[in-house]
C-alpha cells in the first residue's frame, strides 16, 4: 500500500465508520497518548524496565496506531504525507550528506 493509499483508506474508513474525524486538537492529545504507548513498549522490550504480566509486547500494533493518527492529521488537514516525506528526505539530504558520515561518535 502506498502512503496515497492508506491515506485514502483511512478516509474511506472514517468516513464509512467513525462518522466524523476528531478535532485536530484531539487528534494531536491522540497522537500523543499512541507515541507514549508505543515507548512504553520500546521501554521494557529494549530499555532496563520489566513487563507487567498480560501487558502486549509487540510495538507494531502501536506503531500502526501513531501511523493511523498521524494519517488522520495529515487528511484533516490538506497534507500529502508522500510529497511532505519525499521534501523531508531532500532537505535531510541535503543538510546531513555528510554529518552523519563526519559524526566520529557513529563511528
Amino acid at each position: 500500500m502506498t502512503i496515497k493509499e492508506a491515506q485514502e483508506r483511512v478516509d474511506q474508513w472514517i468516513k464509512t465508520y467513525g462518522v466524523r474525524y476528531f478535532n485536530e486538537l484531539t487528534n494531536m492529545a491522540c497522537l500523543t497518548e499512541e507515541v507514549g504507548e508505543l515507548a512504553r513498549i520500546m521501554a521494557r522490550k529494549y530499555g532496563e524496565q520489566s513487563f507487567k504480566d498480560g501487558e502486549s509486547q509487540d510495538p507494531s500494533e502501536e506503531m500502526a496506531d501513531v501511523l493511523w493518527v498521524l494519517i488522520c492529521l495529515a487528511n484533516q488537514t490538506g497534507v500529502d504525507l508522500t510529497k511532505a516525506l519525499e521534501a523531508s528526505f531532500e532537505k535531510k539530504t541535503q543538510r546531513d550528506k555528510d554529518r552523519h558520515k563526519n559524526n566520529l561518535k557513529l563511528k
